[in-house]
């Protein structure tokens, strides 16, 4: 019998000794990543076996390392996974015995442990009913004892697991989904589980776990370095919290980045992004393979019985034209025999709009060879590569995989040097979903379903792949996005007319979104800034498609009807000014005859009255209908402190405002009881969930609000306190300015601050005292971020100077903060 012994039983292994070397070696800058985890876990075996050896343990007992352990990559708070292992011969009290002396001292010094106790078929049979327990056991090590047990038991379940792998696997495959499902992409996530979430350690356990049944193998290149790098980030984690967690939470990440010496928490999750990127693609391609031979498997026994018995000559696999070059066999699109990557430096980008276009993956042979002998393109590119990068865009959701395949083999960065500025670059704003460079190409798969729509689908597709190509350069990314989108489209081979377009798309890309949810629409010069900008109705539409586009690529938060509706009523307005109609004067505009009808009642009775209608609002995604938008008129005479009683009466009704218009309304003699100045108020608001407010109990907070009896800000606060607070990133501070707006109307002020409930009425108890009168107010909110855009004047209707304008800014901005 073959026993192991530990190296040095000596005292100084034991729980002391073990525990100051362990805390030593933890400490050591000069080793880290696998050299390491390798020390730490031949540290831990000598410290275990000694306790084994300690133990007196009779004949016929191993103890084995599994899961993580068993492959010697300890992180320093990882679980240790051991399985006393026995024959059955030795006394149940003697096993129970020694477990007891090596568990206990585990636990004394607070170390994480899962155990069991087990004969080789108990261990058998338990992997057989649980994959979890069948996939620790494939990296089974032993440590002490009865070596020729353990090793047995391994290739033992090593037998088990190739010959159920027709079985297993598509259980393994299911639990690797599920998983995604519960943590998502680790590659798109701000606060990633470097563990669960899919692309993550356990994707990368399970590959190995398929190389293992000798069904499949998954691509090789730079996945352990991928491996070894969220290894290396979540022992950085360990080590800056203190903690046994795999999740890489905001506030940790730039102790992590420090930890691993990287330049910032960007550079961090850049680099885990890149690693979970390369171990989701080898995942997609290894299940890919999986099932395609599980198929072919379940297919010959039936091939043999129609045979009567004989299994015949294999044919030769089905090849499918697909264009020059490329063909489809397998269910992949794959190079033709006859293709010629060194001679056709098309040929990558034809093969790409090829298999989007039939919505088949590229196969990673033909785009490994594709990159490893391709000629490069010349500069401007050729028509033929133009029009399949085009091709390829608008082939919609199927590009994706296959824009995924070039970029894991590097052709994207050659056909596109520019792309590796925003490769994985991360989006520290919670509305978004994806990462730069995967939110351009979702962009252009949304706008794939928007050509329709615009005279040029090719500028179009190419401008919302560029839109954002400006984030990977310091400054306002849309500024540097026209000069880069401009040298790209030139070299892509776009004509000068048609590169200076796109450029123009790619720098007013937030223009109709901006202006349409924070700008008086009724004001001229709003709709004749952006027509200025715009310059033709062609460019116009190609805009209006790209905002769309780009909304719905950013997340569930970014587009809605309203938003929707409010920028299709700027581009109708844009087109009127662009084909020479003259634009209503909003000073010359009459009240409405309900408006009207509300003032005289108002006048009348000297008090608020109040008018509800719903708005024919459909929610864009019948699955996530949004709040129902109405419209709220309001009525009163004119008095101070109108505005935040208002505003602050709706936020107590769980009511979030999207814009407010103020005016007031003379009455002649003939329509009230005396003349007299009534303020009209026209808001657009939104239930955040629930049913609306009826509008008698309005009315009744706002009488309240405007005599005193209710006090808005303790409600708001007691409210706000009922909440418990999150810990997370600390909100910056509100920020004032004075927009840059050409209106006649009023002065503008853009109020940024986080979205709380009360931000509106807030903002009018500070302007209360200001002297001003607010004309109009336009509330944007993405996230946690509130855009309050408020048009004021003097009392008199005139703008303010812009010293008084600056003044105005900075004490609203200290009275937010």
């Amino acid at each position: 019998m073959t026993t192991l012994e530990p190296q040095d039983a000596t005292e100084e292994q034991g729980p002391e000794g073990y525990a100051g070397d362990r805390l030593r070696l933890l400490q050591e800058k000069e080793r880290t990543g696998p050299e390491r985890r390798t020390a730490l876990a031949r540290l831990t075996d000598d410290w275990l076996a000694g306790l084994f050896a300690a133990a007196a343990p009779p004949r016929g007992v191993a103890l084995v390392a599994v899961g993580g352990y068993g492959r010697a990559e300890l992180s320093p708070r990882s679980d240790l996974d051991l399985l006393l292992l026995h024959d059955g011969t030795a006394p149940k009290e003697a096993v129970a015995a020694l477990a007891d002396r090596i568990w206990y001292p585990v636990w004394d010094l607070g170390l994480a442990l899962d155990h069991s106790v087990r004969t080789p078929a108990q261990a058998r049979a338990t992997a057989a009913e649980d994959l979890k327990v069948q996939l620790g056991l494939l990296d089974a090590r032993p440590l002490a004892g009865d070596a020729a047990l353990a090793a047995a038991l391994r290739s033992t379940v090593l037998a088990d697991w190739r010959n159920q792998a027709a079985r297993r696997l598509p259980e393994l495959a299911e639990l690797c989904r599920d998983r995604a499902e519960r943590s998502g992409e680790l590659r798109f996530l701000l606060e990633p589980d470097l563990k669960e979430a899919r692309g993550g350690l356990r994707d990368a356990q399970a590959l190995r776990a398929v190389a293992a049944s000798w069904l499949a193998d998954a691509p090789r290149d730079g996945l352990d370095t991928a491996r070894r790098r969220l290894l290396d980030a979540r022992d950085a984690l360990h080590l800056a919290t203190g903690r046994a967690t795999d999740r890489l939470a905001l506030q940790e990440q730039d102790a992590v980045a420090e930890e691993l010496g990287l330049l910032d928490a960007d550079t961090l999750l850049r680099g885990v992004y890149e690693a979970a990127g390369i171990v989701t693609y080898a995942s997609d391609v290894t299940w890919r393979e999986v099932g395609r031979v599980l198929k072919a498997r379940s297919a010959r026994p039936r091939l043999r019985s129609l045979l009567g018995g004989r299994a015949g000559p294999k044919a030769p696999a089905e090849r499918t034209p697909l264009a020059e070059g490329v063909v489809e066999m397998d269910g992949e699109a794959v190079l033709a025999l006859s293709a010629k990557p060194e001679r056709d430096p098309v040929l990558p980008l034809r093969a790409a709009a090829a298999a989007a276009q039939h919505g088949l993956p590229l196969s990673p042979h033909a785009v490994r060879r594709l990159a490893a002998t391709a000629k490069p393109l010349p500069v401007p590119w050729p028509a033929e590569a133009r029009e399949n990068l085009v091709t390829l865009l608008g082939a919609g959701a199927p590009a994706v995989p296959v824009w995924e395949a070039l970029e894991a083999e590097g052709l994207v960065t050659r056909l596109l040097p520019d792309w590796e500025r925003v490769r994985h670059r991360p989006q520290r704003n919670p509305v978004h979903t994806w990462t730069v460079d995967r939110h351009l190409v979702e962009t252009a798969v949304r706008a794939a379903s928007l050509t329709r729509r615009v005279g040029r689908p090719d500028l179009l597709l190419v401008a919302a792949l560029l839109h954002d190509i400006g984030k990977g350069w310091p400054g306002d990314h849309s500024v540097a996005g026209e000069t880069i989108a401009r040298d790209l489209a030139a070299r892509i081979g776009f004509d000068r007319t048609d590169t200076a377009t796109i450029a123009t798309v790619v720098r007013h890309h937030l223009l109709l979104v901006d202006t349409a949810t924070r700008r008086d629409l009724d004001d001229p010069a709003t709709v004749q800034a952006v027509a200025a900008a715009v310059g033709t109705v062609g460019t116009l539409e190609l805009l209006h498609a790209l905002t769309e586009a780009d909304a719905l690529a950013t997340g569930p938060a970014a587009w809605s009807a309203w938003r929707a509706s409010l920028v299709a009523d700027l581009v109708k307005r844009v087109t009127g000014v662009l084909a020479g109609e003259p634009l209503p004067d909003p000073e010359a505009a009459a009240p409405s005859a309900e408006q009207e009808r509300l003032a005289v009642e108002a006048l009348r009775t000297g008090e608020p009255v109040l008018a509800l209608h719903a708005r024919d609002e459909q929610p864009l995604d019948p699955d996530e209908p949004e709040p129902v938008g109405v419209e709220l008129l309001i009525a009163l005479p004119d008095q101070p402190g109108v505005l935040p009683a208002v505003a602050g009466v709706l936020a107590l009704h769980r009511l979030t405002v999207r814009a407010a218009d103020l005016r007031a309304v003379e009455l002649p003699t003939e329509l009230g009881s005396a003349p007299g100045s009534v303020l009209v108020l026209d808001w657009r608001v939104a239930a955040e969930y629930g049913s609306l407010p009826q509008g008698h109990r309005l009315r009744a907070d706002l009488l309240r609000a405007l005599d005193g009896s209710l006090d808005i800000p303790a409600r708001l606060a007691e409210r706000e306190a009922a909440y418990p607070r999150r810990r997370g990133v600390q909100a910056p501070p509100p920020r004032v300015t004075v927009a840059p707006a050409d209106s006649r109307l009023a002065t503008v002020l853009e109020v940024r601050a986080q979205d709380a409930p009360g931000l509106l009425h807030r903002i009018g108890r500070a302007l209360e005292g200001a002297a001003v009168r607010v004309r109009s107010a336009h509330v944007s909110t993405l996230g946690a971020n509130a855009v309050d855009t408020l048009y004021v004047t003097r009392p008199d209707g005139s703008l303010l100077p812009d010293e008084e304008a600056i003044d105005l800014a900075r004490a609203l901005e200290e009275a937010l903060g």
